[in-house]
């Protein structure tokens, strides 16, 4: 079941409804239960999938806290990764590495590649769940004694498929108490939606029109509609996954859960590193928690360079953890570069720009971040490394504007400035939901319009676009 559909939103009005009313003491039962019909509406074999990961790390969390000594606890931390990531590992890179043996040693198994589907939302709740017994075995927290409560920590269906990834210390505690949401958690989880909405499907699945139409063949267009459509990607990306993630907020708000925030305003960003503090949060403070920081830790004799150790190996695993394919990869190990030379020119780059004035300094920086971050998407878009190839190309060969050039740098602009208006009305504001604090009159005014162009899209657009981050 999609959010940006119809049928979501019927579901989430009846569901909510139900849901206030419900007495108490089975209210925890509902929101699971719709939770996992949710998830089972995708593909009810998954469900046992889901279910079982999630009894298998409530029962491992009482494990590895009732065990008596530091050796216990760690092997059945392990035990507990091995089996999270050997199910993930299964279902998401087995062929993947049958290909990439094939390839490297050229024999051939092609016999063994295996037609499954990737369960969906499966990269998240497994972050999660290993999170949680992570947690206990470092001693950040204690297992909770109740397994309604853990598997709703896992299967709450606004998060459940695409993040935000939570942490059980952040989630937890709400869920034991769940109360009833009040008055302000419905105007708060309006405006998610309402923001969520417009950018997922009035900016991000019309976007996604033009840019699948070019990367499906780009050996048809011209240098200038390539480069366009790359920047266009990245409206996509941000809009579809921003817009994912308030909608996904908005929708928890309705049952009194505050989920973490997994967006800050990335476009505003001065380089890749602050790009990485507001980008998909959620799993960058994953990553920097449970893999960066412990890393740095154990190669802290070498100095500085356990930095850089544990930047090129924290994006690599995390390209690898986007997608079973090279240019995931090259995409994640690219950052990791780049952010090493960020780390070690500090000094260097604020001397040298110092000299400039903030406002300049920080344009310049801002637009610089911009283009790497619209290049570097194109590895992450791209299928195939000779789709990077044609583009590479068409782009840096002989110059060829094309006859849709200027149309579509017009869309371009139009996307970006309704996207970075949002950004800015949210770093005024200091809030994801700025349409809170609006005069009624402005608020009815934005929100109206939004809603009717969401509700005529979806009617009349046909089948809707899948978020991107579904595939992962």
């Amino acid at each position: 079941m999609l959010f940006n559909t119809p049928l979501y939103l019927v579901f989430l009005i009846l569901v909510v409804t139900i849901f206030y009313y419900l007495p108490k003491k089975i209210d925890k039962i509902f929101f699971l239960a719709v939770s996992y019909f949710f998830y089972a509406y995708w593909d009810w074999r998954f469900l046992f999938l889901l279910v079982g990961s999630s009894l298998m790390d409530y029962y491992f969390g009482l494990l590895i806290f009732r065990a008596s000594t530091k050796q216990k606890k760690k092997a059945i931390l392990f035990l507990s990764l091995f089996l999270n990531l050997s199910i993930l590992g299964f279902f998401k890179y087995f062929n993947f590495f049958i290909d990439t043996f094939r390839v490297a040693f050229g024999t051939k198994l092609d016999f063994m590649h295996l037609h499954i589907l990737l369960p969906v939302g499966i990269s998240f709740y497994t972050f999660q769940s290993l999170s949680y017994t992570l947690d206990i075995y470092r001693d950040k927290l204690s297992p909770t004694k109740s397994i309604l409560d853990y598997c709703l920590f896992v299967g709450i269906f606004p998060h459940m498929v695409s993040g935000p990834i939570v942490r059980a210390r952040d989630m937890l505690p709400q869920l034991e108490v769940l109360e009833k949401p009040l008055r302000k958690d419905f105007i708060s989880g309006f405006s998610l939606i309402t923001v969520g909405m417009f950018q997922k499907v009035l900016v991000g699945d019309t976007v996604a029109k033009y840019v699948d139409h070019i990367f499906i063949d780009p050996k048809y267009y011209n240098s200038g509609e390539l480069l366009i459509s790359i920047f266009l990607f990245t409206i996509q990306m941000y809009a579809d996954f921003a817009g994912y993630s308030n909608i996904a907020r908005g929708s928890a708000r309705f049952f009194g859960i505050d989920l973490i925030d997994n967006f800050n305003q990335p476009f505003l960003s001065r380089s890749l590193t602050e790009y990485w503090r507001r980008w998909h949060i959620s799993l960058s403070t994953w990553f920097y928690d449970y893999l960066f920081h412990p890393l740095v830790f154990s190669l802290r004799n070498i100095g500085k360079a356990s930095v850089a150790v544990g930047l090129i190996v924290t994006f690599f695993l995390s390209g690898l953890w986007h997608g079973a394919n090279w240019t995931f990869i090259a995409w994640g190990t690219m950052h990791g570069v780049v952010l090493v030379y960020e780390f070690y020119t500090k000094k260097f780059r604020k001397r040298v720009f110092g000299v400039l004035p903030q406002w300049l300094n920080d344009t310049i920086s801002r637009i610089i971040t911009f283009l790497y971050i619209s290049f570097s998407l194109l590895i992450f878009r791209a299928p195939h490394m000779s789709t990077i190839k044609i583009y590479w190309r068409g782009i840096v060969g002989k110059w060829q504007p094309g006859e849709y050039t200027v149309d579509l740098f017009f869309v371009f602009v139009a996307y970006f400035l309704a996207l970075i208006t949002i950004d800015i009305a949210e770093t005024v504001m200091k809030k994801h939901e700025f349409l809170d604090d609006v005069k009624p009159a402005v608020k009815f005014g934005i929100v109206i319009p939004v809603w009717i162009g969401v509700i005529l899209y979806m009617y009349t657009v046909g089948k809707p676009v899948p978020f991107i981050y579904f595939q992962f």
